[in-house]
């Protein structure tokens, strides 16, 4: 939520490593749509930044807690389609670090890019992860 000027030059650096992770298993011949991706809090709000910037189809995603990055979502940062990429985001209500509003813009844009996401959204759950994301996660997205 804060500016993004304020989270460099780690955001980009972050965002490079994932790149270059995906790259290398892309390089080992394993197709995007065998790649998935499972992030929690800080780690979740930056695969799903990721993602949005690099949308194209995967195997699936889990988000625990999180939303697209920044203080404003900069929509002309994200291209491509997920051609029904599972994406499926867990959260509380509320949350100190993402506020749910910012939750629903991140699933707003993801089904823009054509993304089949599905969100759960706990109240007062606190921030943490809980036995029924595990569950939806499992049979959402992997499958």
């Amino acid at each position: 939520m804060a500016p993004e000027q304020s989270n460099e030059p780690w955001l980009s650096s972050a965002i490079q490593v994932i790149e270059n992770t995906v790259q290398l298993a892309l390089d080992k011949g394993i197709k995007t749509e065998n790649i998935y991706f499972f992030g929690f809090s800080q780690g979740a709000c930056l695969t799903l930044e990721f993602l949005a910037q690099h949308a194209k189809r995967y195997g699936g995603a889990v988000a625990i807690i999180g939303g697209l990055i920044g203080e404003e979502i900069d929509l002309s940062k994200y291209s491509g389609d997920f051609r029904q990429t599972p994406i499926f985001i867990g959260t509380s209500d509320p949350d100190f670090h993402v506020p749910l509003e910012r939750v629903n813009a991140t699933v707003k844009m993801l089904k823009a890019q054509n993304a089949d996401v599905k969100l759960a959204v706990y109240p007062n759950f606190g921030h943490s992860i809980n036995q029924e994301e595990i569950t939806i996660a499992n049979q959402f997205v992997f499958r």
